[in-house]
């Protein structure tokens, strides 16, 4: 069944669950057996920039409605659901150290590494990048080659609306302890996130390099060094410091990324 079969049975099912027939069903099932593999993803970059396949993220929400909870016995351990986890993690080439987990429907790229974190369904992880303890790949998010997660960072889950982009981390880039980036935003390549940097859709991420300020919001530009912040509003009670993200400085390009990545943790003093 070719791809344009599927997001036609995929799309009518969505928009009228009295279409999930057999046909529908096993279309669902085809989509999400193809974002295992990797042949498909939720979001794809173009020359135009990131693309958001909704009617990918369809078919994962009627996957939820028609995949059955199990029992799944993992030795002494049992898990109470519908995704199974990914299995021939060896013939691909990656490495989940236990109790890590990778849901069924996710894609890793060889030379991806998942210590005892998390990684859901409809994600992307590219080659070499690291997953590191405690930290969470949340639905549909989208990590590229090389890059590393720190301790306890989440990337959040971003399924509904289907036509929302979901959590981007381009290539290289570095995300530090503890760090939250949800709501779709998107950290450009080789950029570095401090420990503890939050970032949501309306978090204002400001260039605090010239004499004025320059904010963004839900975009990370690449190379940038990014700190947690804050920032004074005033409300009818007072004033208080809301968070924000401080760009303090920029990544120089280098053909070595860990030297170009440890250079720059000192020179700015950031923690990770």
């Amino acid at each position: 069944m070719d791809s344009l079969e599927l997001q036609r049975l995929v799309e009518a099912a969505y928009a009228d669950r009295a279409r999930l027939d057999d046909a529908a069903r096993a279309a669902v099932h085809e989509v999400i057996a193809r974002l295992d593999r990797g042949e498909l993803r939720v979001a794809e970059k173009t020359d135009a920039g990131w693309v958001t396949h909704a009617w990918v993220k369809q078919a994962i929400l009627l996957y939820f409605a028609i995949a059955e909870m199990r029992v799944m016995d993992l030795g002494p351990i049992e898990f109470y659901d519908k995704i199974p986890l990914k299995k021939g993690l060896r013939e691909q080439g990656v490495r989940v150290v236990p109790p890590g987990a990778v849901r069924y429907g996710a894609h890793l790229e060889r030379g991806a590494i998942v210590m005892p974190g998390f990684v859901n369904i409809g994600a992307y992880v590219g080659e070499g990048t690291m997953v590191d303890t405690w930290a969470t790949v949340g639905s549909c998010a989208q990590v590229g080659k090389r890059v590393h997660l720190s301790g306890g960072v989440g990337l959040g889950g971003v399924l509904e609306p289907p036509q929302a982009s979901p959590v981007i981390v381009e290539d290289g880039a570095f995300i530090g302890s503890r760090c939250v980036v949800v709501e779709g935003v998107r950290v450009g390549a080789e950029a570095v996130l401090g420990a503890g940097v939050v970032l949501t859709a309306t978090t204002p991420i400001i260039d605090v390099r010239s004499e004025r300020e320059v904010v963004h919001k839900g975009v990370v530009p690449p190379r940038s060094v990014v700190i947690p912040g804050v920032r004074p509003k005033t409300f009818p009670a007072g004033e208080y410091a809301l968070p924000c993200a401080l760009i303090i400085g920029e990544r120089q390009p280098s053909t070595d990324l860990k030297t170009s990545l440890n250079d720059v943790l000192r020179r700015f003093e950031v923690s990770a």
